[in-house]
């Protein structure tokens, strides 16, 4: 028995197995009546297998023990065609007790087998025996994998968030200092006037005590002494605010040192922050459907893509040369029209997501705000891919202004009310259409657009631009967009002053809040209501939308008067561009959601739900980021005119 055991033991050293579990059927070759029975490899080797077979009889065991005795095999090796078929040896046998069941072991040595066949047998048991193995090291791996990208998720949302509020805190410096400069330097100029009184006032009692001198009269002599006590006192404190005003001017000195200190540091981080607001919008168009959406933050809208946003993010796109994507959206347009047939308008508003339409109304200006891009596209690539899409767009508009005798432009084919910011944005589509296609028939429908403003919008000394046909509301973004679409130069030429456009609209729709941040911190800042606020019962509103075209029309007004000579003119709105543009920037948040990382954006207004006075409310949510806020921020920052494709006037 120990003879056996030692012989069993050599025989099992003698080959390298591989531990793998798939069916054998087998049978003893003399027995060639007897069916096939079941077992399951336990070990295997290119020289053989350990074959398990459960529940053995003991006489079927007893002929498995004589030494020598040949095995037919059918090995079943999983995901195989057919089964491997072998002739094997018994070399050793073993019967063990596994509970209720008689188990036998057996040690196999294949005498015929095709050599592709075990190849393909040890390398399915190689990869049994570390396909766990594998597997273990794989979910290991994609454990850190995913471990480390929410680590650097985090650390990159931390980064974005911490350049945020960098830059806010910087903007509420500046704004900070600039107000002590305003204080200080209105002090030195009291005391300067104060100044030159003592002066004149010295300089007369001078005269006047020489005027005295030379009088004989003992009365006059009398009054000398009051004379020269008026004098010291007029000199001592003429000295007095001279030595004050020096101060105060090593004050502004230092105070201005700090200011550009502040400036220059501004400079990288307002840099970094374009770059990332830049990068909010490529990371909120969807890939598949090449659709922006519009707010990040309100459920009602989540999914939501405006026609005028998209425009906006397009042109972006097109201001950093990043065209792919600004095509991603317009393909989107392009599909649509080949859809429709005949041209009737793009619906405000498609779900991102779907491509389904989110809001049915057709208006002419989100329409034309899409041609807008489309032509700053093939200004800037010489590429005319789109440019079919825009003259559709424009045809369209001019079978809609066809059907009004002043040749204005309707809100849309379904309504009858006439908005200014429609024209003026049809104003500016067919004037930069016409400068590309030299096509008269844009030209003429240009003409008849501002011969409609004239007559319609510009009207009233009292309120220099109405809202609409019939309409005298006050609309901020029509007063900024008059000086962007038409230009100072041409306003002047049709008697509107841009200057009282400027004044009108910065006395009225100008207002200061208190912003309260998404983390609980209250700012001041000044900008620009969506109206004139005083009639708003809900008190003053900023727009980041609006106070971004109000800073890119102070930019325009500035180079305006610069190229008239106007010197005084172009500092005071040069000055009016940097404060405006500075209190845009205490706006800026950090985007909530888990695609935007934390990057910087602006909300839609400074309070959320509140009504902006036009038929429309402002978004829902404190974090809700805008596209329009956000992309029109970065048009004021890069001084870029979306109304005009170049500075110079047509």
């Amino acid at each position: 028995m120990k003879k056996r055991k030692k012989h069993i033991n050599s025989d099992r050293r003698k080959y390298l197995r591989l531990k793998s579990v798939f069916p054998v059927e087998f049978r003893i070759m003399s027995d060639k009546d007897e069916p096939w029975q079941q077992g399951f490899t336990s070990d295997i080797s290119k020289g053989g297998i350990c074959l398990k077979v459960n529940n053995v009889d003991d006489k079927w065991f007893s002929q498995l023990q004589e030494k020598g005795v040949d095995i037919s095999l059918q090995i079943n090796i999983p995901m195989s065609a057919a089964a491997t078929r072998a002739v094997a040896k018994i070399v050793w046998v073993k019967k063990v007790k596994v509970g209720a069941l008689n188990q036998c072991l057996m040690g196999l040595e294949f005498s015929k087998i095709d050599s592709g066949n075990i190849n393909g047998i040890v390398r399915y048991g190689r990869w049994m025996v570390y396909s766990g193995k594998v597997a273990v090291i794989a979910i290991l791996f994609l454990a850190t994998l995913a471990g480390s990208i929410f680590l650097n998720n985090q650390k990159m949302r931390k980064e974005n968030e911490t350049l945020v509020e960098k830059l806010v805190d910087s903007a509420k410096e500046e704004s900070k200092i600039n107000k002590q400069l305003e204080i200080l330097t209105e002090s030195n100029n009291e005391a300067a006037v104060q100044i030159e009184s003592y002066l004149s006032k010295v300089s007369n009692l001078e005269i006047r005590i020489n005027e005295v001198k030379t009088q004989k009269d003992k009365d006059m002599l009398k009054q000398l002494d009051s004379l020269k006590k008026e004098l010291a006192i007029a000199e001592e404190k003429k000295e007095t605010l001279e030595l004050k005003l020096a101060g105060s001017k090593q004050r502004k000195e230092l105070i201005d040192k700090v200011l550009f200190s502040i400036k220059e540091e501004k400079k990288d981080l307002r840099k970094a922050m374009i770059d990332k607001m830049y990068n909010w919008l490529v990371v909120h168009q969807n890939p598949r459907t090449g659709l922006i959406i519009s707010y990040e933050g309100d459920r009602r809208l989540r999914d939501w893509a405006f026609i005028y946003d998209q425009a906006l993010a397009s042109q972006a796109y097109i201001l950093f040369g990043d065209y792919d994507h600004a095509e991603k959206a317009f393909n989107f347009f392009l599909r649509q029209s080949h859809k429709q047939g005949q041209f009737s308008g793009f619906a405000n508003a498609y779900y991102a997501s779907t491509s389904n339409v989110a809001e049915h109304a057709v208006h002419c200006g989100p329409n034309i705000w899409l041609g807008i891009s489309l032509l700053h596209y093939q200004r800037a690539t010489l590429d005319a891919t789109y440019l079919p899409l825009a003259k559709k767009i424009a045809d369209w508009l001019i079978r809609i202004q066809e059907q009004d005798p002043s040749g204005g432009l309707r809100g849309g084919p379904s309504v009858n009310w006439f908005a200014t910011e429609h024209n003026l944005d049809g104003y500016a589509f067919f004037n930069m259409l016409f400068e590309i296609t030299n096509e008269a028939k844009y030209k003429i429908a240009r003409d008849k657009i501002l011969s409609w403003l004239i007559t319609h919008a510009y009207d009233r000394k009292e309120i220099p631009i109405n809202r609409g046909k019939g309409d005298s509301t006050v609309a901020t973004d029509t007063y900024a967009w008059s000086i962007a679409a038409i230009g100072p130069k041409k306003l002047k030429r049709i008697k509107m002053d841009p200057d009282e456009i400027m004044a009108f609209a910065e006395d009225n729709c100008g207002v200061f809040v208190e912003y309260e941040r998404p983390n609980g911190e209250k700012v001041d800042v000044e900008g620009f209501d969506f109206a004139k606020y005083r009639n708003m019962p809900r008190g003053g509103v900023i727009s980041s939308e609006w106070t971004a075209q109000m800073v890119l029309s102070f930019k325009i007004m500035q180079e305006y008067h610069l190229n008239q000579n106007n010197f005084d003119k172009s500092v005071y709105y040069s000055k009016k561009y940097t404060h405006f543009l500075n209190e845009l920037e205490k706006l800026l948040i950090s985007s909530s959601s888990p695609t935007g990382q934390g990057e910087g954006c602006l909300p839609y207004a400074t309070e959320d739900n509140v009504d902006t006075g036009h038929g429309w409310r402002t978004p829902q949510g404190r974090t809700t980021g805008s596209v329009a806020g956000t992309t029109y921020t970065i048009f004021a920052q890069k001084g870029f005119n979306p109304l005009k494709f170049s500075k110079d006037e047509k």
